[in-house]
This record gives structure tokens, sequence and C-alpha cells, in this order.
């Protein structure tokens, strides 16, 4: 069973891709801002990270650099889920080795566990 962690400050779309991700298999963890995203990932050890940008207390590029520095944080597949354009976003988010950027509003939630699938395939 895969392991997948959500790091997403809307408790809505939390619940709404935990259920989507559980009913497909995975094992999922959420986090609702970005330093409790670096925790789960350091004790989960995940195989798939869903990372959104703008939240409280640590957004989801300065978690991301975190995470990256350790080596439990090297190995999992990091997939930006989030509302902003990837113009807006942050430019050092390619330098921290993400697999795709995806935008919320673009892709319904099966969709973006058929992503989900085609990273793990090609890990």
């Amino acid at each position: 069973m895969s392991k997948i962690a959500i790091i997403e400050d809307d408790p809505i779309i939390n619940q709404m891709y935990r259920m989507k991700f559980e009913a497909d298999g995975f094992e999922v963890q959420v986090a609702d801002n970005g330093r409790d995203g670096v925790s789960l990932v350091q004790h989960m050890r995940p195989d798939i990270i869903l990372l959104d940008i703008k939240m409280p207390e640590m957004d989801g590029d300065e978690a991301l650099a975190v995470i990256r520095k350790h080596d439990w944080g090297k190995k999992p597949t990091v997939l930006v889920l989030t509302n902003l354009g990837e113009e807006e976003a942050p430019k050092n988010l390619r330098s921290l080795g993400i697999h795709s950027y995806i935008v919320k509003a673009e892709l319904t939630p099966t969709q973006v566990v058929e992503r989900v699938k085609q990273a793990l395939a090609g890990q």
C-alpha cells in the first residue's frame, strides 16, 4: 500500500482527497500547514506528497526546502497541488525536485488520483 501525505490548509479539500485516496487503497495522513507537514513527512515517510503552496505558519515551498534537506525527505515524489498558476508559484519549486504542478481547479479528484498513480509507476 502506497503512503501519501497531503499538506493542505483547507479542511474540506483535505477531507475530499483523503477519502478519494483511501477509497483507491492508499494510506493517507494530512497536515493543515507547512510546519506540521514537515513533521508528518518525517514520521510517516510517505511515497508521495501532495503539497499546497499558500498555507499558514509555513508556505509549501518553505516546507519542501526543509524536507529536502534531510535524508528522509529526499525520496518522496512531490506533486504541487494549488490554485496558484504556475507563473505565480515560487521560483524555487523546480529546484526542490517536484514531479509535477497541478492546479486544483483544472482537475477532478479522480484525475489527481490518476496523476499520483502515474507518478508512482514512474518511481
